[in-house]
């Protein structure tokens, strides 16, 4: 093949290498618009991951590249005067001009022709478009040819929010990759300083870009910039300047990361590589780790056979996924700078874990394989924050509310079970919530239990509204009570528009083939255009209504429910006050989100004065609509939040969604957990976390990087009721919550799990 590549880089020049050691014969030119000796930005970092790739791709280069290598084992965070270091990373750097000057070695080596000072225009690139079989364009973050080709390759530019300045000093930071957070006048500035060679690093500072004007950096040169920054670190620069080595920019160097991602990768005979493509921020030092995986795979697949569309197509195939996975992590990485300010009051513990776990690819037990000793004593800080003594996992702690003590932090959450009759639980909801009681959960609660009958979702959802549902559910609540550790919920709520429809699995949402009730919302907008519109719900129906959720959670106290939930999430009665989609009332229950929260916070307080004062009471609410500034956002959550917890509320469920049939949410692991992050650490609101945690290591995360105080668990439950004491036998905890009958089975469940880690 005659191969082209735009972009001497290290992702550009690896390509090269790593196609003409697959095909020889081909001919491979790089055109390069920088000098050889040119180079922007300081050092490389590079996972093991990665460097076992370039072992086995070319193990010339890899040598050689290895022995320039400065290694280290640990992170260091210094906030102020604290510090805390922890072990078993793994990391390794390498100044980028070294790694360029082993590339172009290895390039002339192998017979490949780099043009330096060859920038490429538009008239050149066509020609080498026609007289080449496939032109690479690994020109880096600023692509001209993703923006020539943009209408079919669909480019994708995020500019994120925070500013950085990418410097380098001879303050090596030697032996660990250091973390620093210093407050000054304007705010918070941090920096992230590593080792790349014996006697220098690489030293980024960042900040919000409110702290960046107040400093007046945008007007500055960038050496009255260096002198600011040296003034700010002098406690760690240990004497030794800044230096920048973009003085070829006039004025600020400083930037705004621009995460890029692509529709498509190619079109016809060109495809991009590298930042040409897609972006890895900073954070997670990963830019040219994608990149030179990505030159791997593409050599792979140009060297194959095949129709040349069909490779391209493989390849895209074959790494967007990996590219996906890393930018999300990475996108995690930028929000938590982005929002660091949330986390700086934290104990230095929680705040250290906090940073360690941010991306979500370093894991609550993996962390305990990289550094156990540390971790061990991060777990019996957060014990003894608890008020419990000894070691054991964050989810094993109890935690309090008034005068409720929970036995760990895992929530079974509310579950639909449409297996009511006209209102009531019947035996099914007994064996149902009995089971997950017995199963270890410190907290249980009930599916939507409704405060009247025109209230509920289906036929088949239960209430509290009558004598014999009270009834049933004290049947419910004494077993709980009489036979395990577990507490239970009732969650109070009405339907609202989304009522009359048919049970789940008949039809979601869906209204009734027949006997239909009249709906209720707080304006006259139906769910759906299969929905039946709701009526405006007037003052007078507001008050009667309110009067059924006051006795419903009378009747919640009687029938022996240690604790009550409001849900005002999820598009019901309640909800549809809160959001904008859903009220466009113009009276003082609509407009502003002052306006909009009235009637539930009215709701909230009569129930709360109802409720014995020594039983908690939470609120589930939705954190956002999914639906950008036209619904709620998850700023608005956090007043939402800060509100119901000034009238009473001892913790904030928070959810998200299901308010909107325009909704568009964005669906992944713990994908809900960072607006309880937020609410919590921004509105000091307690929060219980949902939505995709799955596993112990989730929830162990969550909980000691502070995103949460308890934890929900809803589907894992459904298939398997005694998912926490399966998880304390998992982890190697002796958990006290087996029912005594089922002792034996703990005791060879332990010693099956005791034999598989060993």
């Amino acid at each position: 093949m005659r191969i082209a590549c735009l972009g001497g880089g290290p992702t550009g020049l690896y390509f090269a290498i790593s196609m003409k050691l697959r095909q020889p014969e081909s001919v491979i030119e790089v055109y390069e618009r920088n000098r050889a000796d040119d180079t922007f930005g300081w050092g490389v970092v590079l996972s093991d991951e990665t460097l076992a790739a370039l072992d086995e791709n070319d193990p010339v280069s890899a040598a050689r590249i290895r022995a320039r290598f400065a290694y280290w084992d640990d992170i260091r965070v210094v906030r102020g005067d604290e510090e805390v270091s922890t072990s078993g990373h793994g990391f390794c750097g390498i100044g980028r001009l070294y790694l360029l000057q082993i590339l172009q070695e290895r390039a002339a080596e192998l017979g490949i022709v780099v043009h330096f000072g060859h920038p490429v225009d538009d008239a050149e690139f066509d020609r080498l478009k026609g007289d080449y079989d496939l032109v690479v364009a690994a020109d880096g973050l600023n692509s001209r040819v993703r923006s020539r080709f943009a209408d079919v390759l669909k480019p994708d530019v995020d500019i994120r929010a925070n500013k950085f300045v990418w410097l380098g000093t001879r303050q090596t930071f030697a032996n660990a990759f250091t973390f620093i957070f210093e407050k000054t006048e304007h705010g918070w500035i941090w920096a992230h300083a590593y080792q790349f060679d014996a006697d220098t690093a690489t030293f980024i500072a960042e900040c919000k870009e409110e702290t960046w004007n107040a400093f007046g950096f945008g007007e500055m040169s960038q050496a009255e910039s260096g002198a600011v920054l040296e003034k700010i670190f002098a406690t760690h620069l240990g004497g030794h300047a800044l230096m920048s080595n973009a003085n070829h920019i006039r004025g600020s160097a400083w930037l705004n990361f621009p995460r890029v991602n692509c529709e498509c990768w190619y079109t016809d005979n060109v495809v991009l590589l590298g930042d040409a493509s897609a972006t890895a921020h900073f954070s997670i030092g990963s830019g040219t780790k994608l990149g030179v995986e990505s030159a791997i795979a593409l050599a792979k697949r140009v060297a194959g056979d095949g129709a040349l569309e069909d490779r391209l197509q493989a390849y895209q195939d074959e790494r967007r996924l990996d590219v996906l996975r890393l930018q999300s992590a990475a996108r995690n990485s930028t929000e938590w700078f982005e929002d660091v300010e949330r986390y700086l009051d934290l104990d230095m513990v929680q705040f250290n874990y906090s940073l360690l776990t941010r991306s979500q690819r370093i894991s609550h037990e993996n962390l305990r394989l990289r550094d156990p000793e540390w971790l061990e004593n991060a777990e019996s800080w957060f014990q003894q924050k608890a008020g419990s003594n000894g070691h054991r996992r964050p989810m094993f702690a109890p935690y309090s509310l008034r005068d409720l003590t929970l036995r760990n932090r895992i929530v079974v959450s509310p579950m639909a079970q449409y297996k009511a009759v006209d209102g009531a639980p019947t035996d099914w909801h007994l064996v149902h919530y009995a089971e997950r009681a017995k199963g270890g959960a410190g907290l249980v609660f009930t599916e939507m239990t409704c405060v009247s009958a025109t209230g509920r979702i289906t036929p088949g959802c239960p209430g509290l509204y009558a004598p014999e549902h009270e009834a049933a559910w004290k049947r419910i609540t004494d077993f709980v009570h009489d036979q395990t550790d577990a507490a239970i919920c009732c969650q109070i709520g009405h339907a609202g528009r989304k009522g009359s429809t048919r049970i789940g699995w008949e039809g979601m949402d869906q209204p009734l083939t027949a006997g239909n009730w009249p709906l209720l919302s707080a304006s006259p907008i139906a769910w759906s255009d299969a929905n039946d519109a709701p009526a405006e719900i007037t003052r007078a129906q507001m008050d009667e209504i309110t009067e059924e959720f006051v006795a419903s959670a009378e009747m919640a106290d009687r029938a022996g429910f240690d604790m009550i939930e409001l849900h005002a999430a999820h598009g019901y009665l309640l909800s549809s006050f809160i959001s904008p989609a859903s009220n466009t009332r113009s009276d003082e229950y609509g407009g502003s989100l002052e306006n909009r929260l009235r009637w539930p916070l009215e709701v909230f307080a009569a129930m709360r004065a109802a409720w014995p004062a020594a039983k908690p009471m939470s609120v589930r609410i939705s954190a956002t609509d999914w639906l950008g500034d036209d619904g709620v956002t998850p700023t608005d959550a956090v007043e939402i939040a800060r509100a119901f917890r000034e009238a009473g509320a001892d913790i904030i469920d928070v959810s998200a969604g299901q308010t909107s049939t325009a909704a568009r949410p964005v669906y992944g692991r713990m994908f809900q957990t960072p607006f309880s992050d937020r609410i919590r650490n921004e509105g000091a609101s307690a929060t219980m976390a949902v939505g995709n945690i799955t596993e112990p290591d989730h929830v162990n995360s969550i909980l000691l990087a502070g995103r949460a105080d308890l934890v929900c668990i809803g589907r894992p439950h459904l298939a398997d009721p005694y998912w926490t004491l399966h998880a304390a036998v998992d982890l190697g905890e002796r958990d006290g919550g087996w029912p005594d009958p089922y002792l034996a089975g703990r005791d060879q469940a332990e010693r099956l799990a005791e034999r598989a880690r060993s």
